[in-house]
C-alpha cells in the first residue's frame, strides 16, 4: 500500500467504485416475479392492460409505471465539477453519484443519461425526445453558454419540470446563505453593492437570483479573467454577461470591490486578496465557492476582517455551498404536485425553506452526523446540514406549496400538512407507526421526569417534546451545566424558563425527598444518611420519588447504566399497589414492517405465569399502535415436537392464557419462522388460531429475545422503539444507552400516553 496520502486517497476512491462491483446503481424489481402467473402480469399479456389504460388517459402513467418518481439525469460531460470539458463517458461516475443523491435524500429513482453531442440545440432535441421516459430532468454539468441554450428549449417545448443544477441549485443555496448572513450582518438586499468574479453558469444565475431576492440591478458588479463587464466589452462576452454590464470603461476587481458588502466567487484560487477584503463594506459577506481551492481562504478572509461573513464550497469550513441541499428536495415537491415547470416562486420557496431550517433548533440527527461541529445559527451556520433529515418535509413542500399556489401543479396537494407528515415518516421511520401514540399524548399534558437530564440527547429530547407534544418535561441535573450544553447544543430551551429543573446538589424539596424514600426503604435497611446519600446521588432514584409524590407522572432513565440497576429503585419505591415490572417490550421498525419483542430485559428465564402475564400485557400496549396483536410463544420446540425446559414452559403458559377469555390472538409454542411464515405454519400445523404473520414475538429467555432484537437492529436496519417496561401502569419506563434523542421523544409519548390507554 502506498505511503503517500494523496494517492491512498485516489485508491480508496477507485475501490469504492469499483468493489464489491463496478458503479453506484442497479435496478431492482418492485414486484415479485416468481411464478408463472407473475410474468403473465409483469409482461406479456397483463402489461397490454396498463398500456391501454395509459394510451386512454396519458395522466394514469403516473398510477401504472415509475414515471411519477423517475427524473433523468443529463449531461453531456462539457462542464464536469472542476475537471472541465471531459466527455460523456468520463462524466458517468458523477451522474450516477447524482442519481445516488436523489435515492438517498429523497427517495426519488434516476436513470443517469450521458449523451455525445455537443451542439447545444441538437442536444436540447435529444433531451426533449425523453420526455415520455421521465417525470423530470436534471441537466447538469453542460458549459455556459450552451447550458442557457438547451434549458431554455427544454423548457419551452416538455411539459414536465427542467431544472439546471448547475445554474439553479447553486443560486438557491447561496440565496438561502445569503439570506441568513444579511440577517446577521443586519443588511437588505435592496441595500448591498455585489461584487461576482465568474460569468459561468452558476455565476449567472446566482445574481439573477439575488435580483429577485432584491438586490438592485445597479449595484451588482461582474468581473471574470478580462476584468469588469462593462458596456461595450467585445473579448469573452456572451448576452448573459452582458446584462451585467456596468458602466463604459476597463476596471479590475480592485477597482470595484471597495465597499462591497457581498463577494461572490464562482471563478478560481486566488483571485480575492486580504487587501481587497480590508477595503469592503463593514461586516462583508464573502462566499468564495470555486473548488477544491476558494477564491480566498476563510481563514485569510477574517485575519483581514475580523467582521467577514464566509462560506465556501468545501466541507473542510463552515457553511459549505452544497446543491444536495437542494435539487432532492425540489424535485421532491415538483413531483408530487405534478408540476409542469419549476418556477421563480418554487425556486424561492425552496430558498425560504433552507433559510429558515438553519435558524432552527438543530436536529439531534445532524449533531449526531456531525459530531464536533457547532451547529447554532450565526456566522458559521447560516445554512443547514445534508444530513438534515427535516430538510425533505419542510423544502419540499414549500415548492410544492408554491406549485400550487401558483397553478403549475397538475395535482394540487389539498392537505399539505398531510402531505409534510408522510414525508417526515419517510424519513424518520418511526413517524408513522408512532403516530397514534403522539395523537394520545397530544390529549393529555402529562409531567415526564427524565433522570439523566444532562445527556444531550435528554436535552434534544425536551426541546422536541416541548415542540411536539403537550407534555412538560421535568429534567435532573446541574442547572449550570443543562444551561452550557444547551447553549452548545444550539438549543433555545433553558432551565428554569423553559422546563422544570432538580438540582441533586441543592434543591428546597432535598428534605422532603429523602424523607420520603426513607419512609419507604426504612424496613429495608436504608438509614436516614443512607436515604440522603441517595436523594443527592441517584437521580434515578430521585425521579421516582418525584413520580411517587405526584410531582411527575412518568420517569425515563436508562441513558446510561444497566437494566436491572435501574430497575432495582423503580421496583423499590414505585412497586406498589399492584404494580410490578412484568417485562420489556422493544418495538422494531423494519424496512418493510415492524415486530415487537418481549421478554428483552426483566426476567431472564420467566414462569410460565410470567410468560402469560407478558403476552397479555403485550396485547394491550400493541392496540396503542393502532394495530391487532398477533401474538407468537417462541421457543426451540414446536407444537409439542420436544421435551425441552423452555418448550415447557411455553405449553405451561399457554394453558394459562387459553383459561380466560381473550380478545386477541396468540399461538405457540413454535419457531420464528412458523411465527412469521404462513404458508411454513400452516403447512406443520394447520388450523393455527394465527391469520397472516406475527406481529409479536415473546420469548422463553431474555437471551432469544434480546438477540433477536440485536440482529434486528444491527443486521436488519430496525429502529427500536423502547423497551417499554410494561406492569408499571406508565410511571416508568428504562431505555438503553444506544437510545437516541428520537428515541427518547418516542419514548416520552409513550410515557406521557394516560394510563387509561394502556392498562
Amino acid at each position: 500500500m502506498s505511503n503517500d496520502p494523496k494517492e491512498a486517497t485516489r485508491r480508496a476512491a477507485l475501490d469504492y467504485h469499483q468493489f464489491p462491483r463496478p458503479g453506484k446503481l442497479e435496478i431492482r424489481a418492485t414486484k415479485p416475479l416468481a411464478n408463472g402467473r407473475d410474468l403473465a402480469r409483469a409482461y406479456s399479456p397483463g402489461v397490454a392492460e396498463a398500456c391501454l389504460e395509459i394510451k386512454a388517459d396519458a395522466a394514469t402513467a403516473r398510477d401504472y409505471t415509475t414515471r411519477g418518481n423517475l427524473v433523468g439525469v443529463v449531461t453531456n460531460g462539457t462542464a464536469v465539477l472542476g475537471l472541465g470539458n471531459i466527455g460523456a463517458l468520463a462524466s458517468k461516475p458523477v451522474m450516477e453519484g447524482k442519481a445516488v443523491l436523489f435515492k438517498k435524500f429523497a427517495g426519488i429513482d434516476c436513470f443517469d443519461i450521458e449523451l455525445n453531442e455537443n451542439d447545444p440545440e441538437k442536444l436540447a432535441e435529444l433531451v426533449c425526445a425523453l420526455e415520455p421516459t421521465f417525470g423530470a430532468i436534471n441537466l447538469e454539468d453542460i458549459k455556459a453558454p450552451d447550458c442557457f441554450i438547451v434549458e431554455q428549449i427544454c423548457t419551452e417545448r416538455m411539459n414536465i419540470p427542467v431544472f439546471h443544477d448547475d445554474q439553479h441549485g447553486t443560486a438557491i443555496v447561496v440565496g438561502a446563505g445569503v439570506t441568513n448572513a444579511l440577517r446577521i450582518a443586519g443588511k437588505d438586499f435592496a441595500d448591498i453593492k455585489v461584487v461576482s468574479t465568474g460569468g459561468g453558469a452558476a455565476g449567472i444565475a446566482c445574481l439573477n437570483m439575488l435580483l429577485k431576492l432584491g438586490v438592485k440591478r445597479e449595484n451588482v458588479y461582474l468581473c471574470d479573467l478580462q476584468g469588469l463587464v462593462y458596456e461595450g466589452r467585445e473579448a469573452d462576452m456572451t448576452p448573459q454577461k452582458a446584462d451585467y454590464a456596468q458602466g463604459s470603461e476597463p476596471r479590475t476587481l480592485a477597482d470595484v470591490i471597495a465597499g462591497a458588502d457581498l463577494f461572490l466567487g464562482l471563478s478560481g484560487p486566488g483571485v480575492l486578496t486580504p487587501e481587497m477584503v480590508q477595503t469592503m463594506a463593514d461586516t462583508p459577506i464573502i462566499f468564495a465557492l470555486a473548488n477544491p481551492n476558494p477564491e480566498i481562504d476563510p481563514d485569510a478572509a477574517r485575519a483581514a476582517n475580523p467582521k467577514a461573513i464566509t462560506a465556501t464550497g468545501r466541507s473542510d469550513f463552515p457553511n459549505q455551498v452544497n446543491n444536495v441541499l437542494c435539487f432532492p428536495f425540489i424535485f421532491r415537491g415538483a413531483l408530487d404536485a405534478g408540476a409542469t415547470t419549476i418556477n421563480d416562486e418554487m425556486k424561492i420557496a425552496c430558498i425560504e425553506g433552507i433559510a429558515a431550517m438553519a435558524r432552527a433548533t438543530t436536529s439531534a440527527e445532524a449533531a449526531a452526523a456531525y459530531q464536533g461541529e457547532q451547529l447554532t445559527f450565526g456566522p458559521d451556520y447560516l445554512i443547514p446540514k445534508p444530513f438534515d433529515p427535516r430538510l425533505m418535509g419542510v423544502v419540499a413542500t414549500a415548492v410544492a406549496r408554491a406549485a400550487c399556489e401558483t397553478g403549475v401543479a397538475q395535482r394540487p396537494i389539498a392537505d399539505l400538512d398531510a402531505y409534510k407528515a408522510g414525508l417526515d415518516a419517510s424519513v424518520f421511520k418511526s413517524a408513522f407507526i408512532m403516530r397514534p401514540v403522539f395523537d394520545a399524548a397530544r390529549d393529555a399534558a402529562r409531567r415526564i421526569v427524565f433522570a439523566e437530564g444532562e445527556d444531550e440527547r435528554v436535552l434534544r429530547a425536551a426541546q422536541a417534546v416541548m415542540e411536539e407534544t403537550t407534555d412538560v418535561p421535568i429534567l435532573i441535573g446541574r442547572p449550570d451545566v443543562i444551561a452550557a450544553r444547551c447553549e452548545r447544543a444550539g438549543l433555545d430551551i433553558r432551565p428554569d424558563v423553559d422546563f422544570k429543573i432538580v438540582n441533586p446538589q441543592s434543591d428546597p424539596r432535598y428534605r422532603d425527598y429523602w424523607g420520603t424514600y426513607h419512609d419507604i426503604m426504612a424496613r429495608r435497611g436504608v438509614t436516614p444518611d443512607l436515604a440522603k446519600a441517595v436523594m443527592r446521588t441517584n437521580t434515578t432514584a430521585i425521579a421516582a420519588v418525584m413520580v411517587q409524590r405526584n410531582e411527575a407522572d412518568s420517569m425515563i432513565c436508562g441513558t446510561f447504566g444497566q437494566f436491572l440497576w435501574h430497575k432495582k429503585y423503580i421496583e423499590e419505591i414505585l412497586g406498589h399497589g399492584g404494580l410490578h415490572p412484568v417485562a420489556a417490550l422493544s418495538l422494531m421498525i423494519l424496512e418493510n414492517d415492524s415486530l415487537f419483542i418481549a421478554d428483552t430485559q426483566v426476567h431472564e428465564e420467566p414462569t410460565p405465569e410470567q410468560i402469560a402475564e407478558t403476552v397479555v400485557s403485550a396485547a394491550r400496549h400493541i392496540r396503542r399502535f393502532g394495530m391487532e396483536p398477533k401474538i407468537a410463544l417462541c421457543s426451540h420446540s414446536q407444537f409439542g415436537n420436544l421435551d425441552s425446559n423452555s418448550g415447557r414452559r411455553m405449553r405451561a403458559a399457554m394453558t394459562i392464557l387459553d383459561a380466560a377469555p381473550r380478545d386477541f390472538a396468540y399461538e405457540g409454542e413454535m419457531h420464528i419462522d412458523s411465527a412469521l411464515d404462513t404458508t411454513l405454519r400452516d403447512h406443520i400445523f394447520p388450523g393455527s388460531r394465527l391469520d397472516g404473520a406475527a406481529n409479536c414475538l415473546v420469548f422463553a429467555n431474555a437471551d432469544a429475545a434480546s438477540a433477536v432484537r440485536n440482529i434486528l437492529k444491527i443486521r436488519a436496519g430496525g429502529l427500536e422503539v423502547g423497551p417499554i417496561l410494561m406492569g408499571m401502569g406508565n410511571r416508568a419506563h428504562i431505555v438503553t444507552p444506544s437510545i437516541t434523542a428520537r428515541g427518547l421523544l418516542n419514548m416520552s409519548a409513550i410515557a406521557g400516553t394516560p394510563v387509561s390507554h394502556y392498562g
